[in-house]
């Protein structure tokens, strides 16, 4: 019972190291190499991602646009009623 979660089961065969919680370094390098990586990533997908989004959303009000339209009566069509 004075097992901790981790060494709960003991497997053969299978050796795990660990390090230390108080020696990591819980970010490192996210100011100077993490955000410009993002940006980089970014740039690179944009261009792949974008155009068919773009274009799907144009053809999407497009279509919404013709729908709302079609559900409107046409008043020419009812000129000559009485």
């Amino acid at each position: 019972m004075g097992h901790h979660f981790g060494d709960l089961a003991k497997i053969r065969h299978v050796i795990t190291y660990s390090i230390s919680p108080f020696e990591q370094r819980a970010f490192p390098n996210y100011f100077s190499k993490g955000i410009p990586n993002v940006w980089r990533r970014f740039k690179t997908s944009v261009f792949k991602v974008a155009p068919p989004m773009v274009l799907m959303y144009l053809t999407y009000t497009w279509g919404n646009r013709v729908h709302e339209q079609s559900k409107r009566k046409n008043l020419e069509d009812y000129e000559n009623d009485q």
